[in-house]
């Protein structure tokens, strides 16, 4: 029987990191789909809580605000607001996306009458849930398969594309418009290490685009720049987009170039013009998720259901050597990339 049989009230946790929140779009839009009158709220953590907005498999979304939390010492903050924003709830059943202690925590503090999660979930997690679900092939499943599988779990009828409902955006004003020339979004850096462009492969990449408007985004200060101007043909909007501005942009954008990171899984929902960046990564794990997609590692540049499991396996112990490192690509390899990103544009 499912768990979701009968119910009116479900709660999904999910309060982050950026790419995973994506992730998990398509199992709740699933969820919505199969049970349509079922009422959702999702837990997120405030700062990615723009990207449900509009959302229409949901009636709430409840803001975590986890970046106010300094660890145990604020336990009683976070106490407090998990009984003031989640003992109420009491749902029929609360998902644990997550599968981290603090999130089945939360679903405990929701006195959900079922509790549903990952029997992989970590930290002791599934010690807390009623339904231990096991995902066949766990570590060679991307991230969106896994969350699917998890709300096919719970009752969810699982049918058609992977389904991404994002807002439209919100629009940043003074750059080029629908009739002019295509331009490119570059994402170049990355919290991770070893997966960050230089800023000399950033210039070389501008470069080498035959004049094509570039607009590059990320956090302020992302790409060390050594006080250099950028190129003549590049708008810097690092440090100046809030995150639904983001999505606007890559909504317009003629291609993206992006390395591994949260904006190019965003990238990844919203559209196949998308070339991603990996180094010690595997693509095929966790590159973007349309087979369409293209990505770049080790000079393979291809789409991502040209890709054998197996072929690009991760290497951590490559992720540890390049601590610190300033670059990811070989000689050549940037002009190479933006003469493919320029062959990609529409006319």
């Amino acid at each position: 029987m499912s768990d979701l049989a009968g119910a009116r009230e479900a709660l999904v946790i999910k309060p982050s990191s950026f790419g995973d929140v994506i992730h998990t779009l398509p199992a709740v839009a699933a969820l919505h789909r199969s049970f349509p009158e079922l009422r959702l709220r999702w837990v997120v953590n405030t700062e990615w809580a723009p990207l449900l907005r509009g959302n229409p498999a949901l009636v709430e979304t409840l803001e975590c605000p986890r970046r106010e939390w300094r660890g145990w010492r604020d336990w009683g903050k976070a106490r407090r607001w998990a009984r003031e924003t989640l003992a109420p709830l009491a749902p029929d059943v609360a998902i644990d996306f997550q599968g981290l202690l603090r999130s089945a925590l939360m679903a405990r503090a929701s006195n959900a009458r079922v509790r549903v999660g990952f029997a992989r979930a970590r930290e002791g997690a599934p010690l807390f849930y009623h339904r231990r679900v096991v995902v066949p092939g766990w570590d060679r499943t991307h991230a969106v398969d896994r969350y699917l599988a998890l709300a096919a779990a719970a009752g969810a009828a699982i049918s058609g594309p992977a389904e991404f409902p994002l807002p439209e955006g919100d629009p940043v004003p003074g750059l080029p418009g629908p009739d002019d020339r295509p331009w490119i979004l570059l994402h170049p850096t990355s919290r991770g290490a070893g997966k960050s462009l230089s800023w000399g492969e950033i210039r070389d990449f501008c470069e080498a685009t035959d004049k094509v408007p570039v607009v590059i985004v990320g956090a302020a200060g992302d790409g060390s720049d050594s006080g250099q101007p950028p190129p003549g043909n590049v708008t810097d909007l690092r440090g100046r987009t809030s995150l639904l501005q983001l999505v606007w942009l890559m909504r317009r954008a003629g291609w993206i170039v992006s390395v591994d990171s949260g904006p190019m899984h965003l990238a990844a929902a919203l559209t196949d013009r998308l070339l991603s960046l990996h180094t010690w990564t595997d693509p095929l794990m966790v590159g973007p998720c349309r087979k369409s997609a293209w990505v770049w590692r080790e000079g393979f540049l291809g789409r991502v259901g040209e890709i054998q499991p197996g072929q690009f396996p991760e290497r951590r112990r490559d992720a540890r050597r390049r601590a610190g490192e300033q670059g990811i690509l070989r000689p050549g390899d940037a002009r190479r990339l933006a003469a493919f990103a320029v062959s990609r544009l529409s006319p």
